[in-house]
């Protein structure tokens, strides 16, 4: 009877350490009149992103139920923010960062329909430091002005490759910045996109094996279109439209 006794306890004890992981759900849902006390369901939504990513299963979808400032992020894990057309807004000021990326090295990260603003003193959109995968579509990310500062900012420790397609990079220092630490490769696409009024350029790739790939895309109002330094590479794969005023690119980019 003892044994048996401690067997049910011992299951009772495993099935309460199991009840955090167990209660993420795979898909979860903000809203602007939500409160992060909820379990984030669609009848109980919760209020942020930073609410709802910890009550969020890896590999997981959060939802936006309507227009609303849903806070800066952290994420971690593979995860999608979806706004699906909705003024889902992250603000982000005083040099601080919209959504900070630092998954593992074999995580994916979907950005699709956001809005993210920096108030002129943000100082990076979406800060990328390491997954396998990102996709930014569809999303508009402004004002991200502070020195040193990105609309996307990718600086890795892992290999990575970063899709910014369907977006509008407005007033950011630089539209995007491509480089990489540890000697892996970090590579951009930025396709059917606008990156306009750049302070100082509208993408940048620093370092020898990182690239940017670049279609149907214009760099507009900014002093240079593109900015490579030791040994970054821009491909085109064609239909782009350049206006930088200074010169585009210390050597011409490769044409695909």
């Amino acid at each position: 009877m003892k044994t048996m006794v401690m067997k049910v306890l011992a299951g009772a004890v495993a099935l309460l350490a199991a009840s955090p992981a167990m209660a993420q759900a795979t898909r979860t849902w903000v809203s602007g009149v939500g409160d992060d006390v909820n379990p984030c369901s669609r009848t109980a939504p919760c209020k942020t992103f930073a609410g709802a990513i910890s009550k969020t299963a890896a590999g997981g979808e959060i939802n936006a139920l309507d227009p609303g400032p849903y806070g800066a992020v952290s994420i971690t894990k593979s995860i999608t923010l979806r706004g699906d057309g909705e003024e889902t807004g992250v603000l982000a000021t005083l040099g601080t960062n919209g959504i900070i990326i630092n998954a593992a090295a074999t995580d994916k990260v979907i950005i699709d329909g956001l809005d993210l603003e920096g108030a002129g003193t943000g100082l990076n959109g979406i800060r990328i430091l390491s997954a396998r995968d990102v996709l930014i579509v569809n999303t508009a990310i402004r004002d991200f002005a502070a020195a040193g500062g990105s609309c996307v900012s990718i600086n890795s420790g892992a290999q990575i490759r970063v899709v910014v397609r369907a977006s509008v990079l407005f007033n950011c220092e630089t539209g995007v910045s491509v480089a990489s630490t540890g000697g892996v490769t970090a590579k951009a696409k930025v396709y059917n996109s606008l990156i306009h009024v750049a302070a100082v350029a509208g993408i940048t790739v620093t370092g020898a094996g990182n690239s940017a790939d670049i279609k149907n895309t214009e760099i507009v109002g900014t002093p240079k279109s593109l900015n490579l330094v030791s040994g970054g590479v821009v491909n085109s794969y064609g239909d782009n439209v350049l206006n930088g005023t200074a010169t585009d690119a210390p050597t011409p980019i490769a044409k695909q």
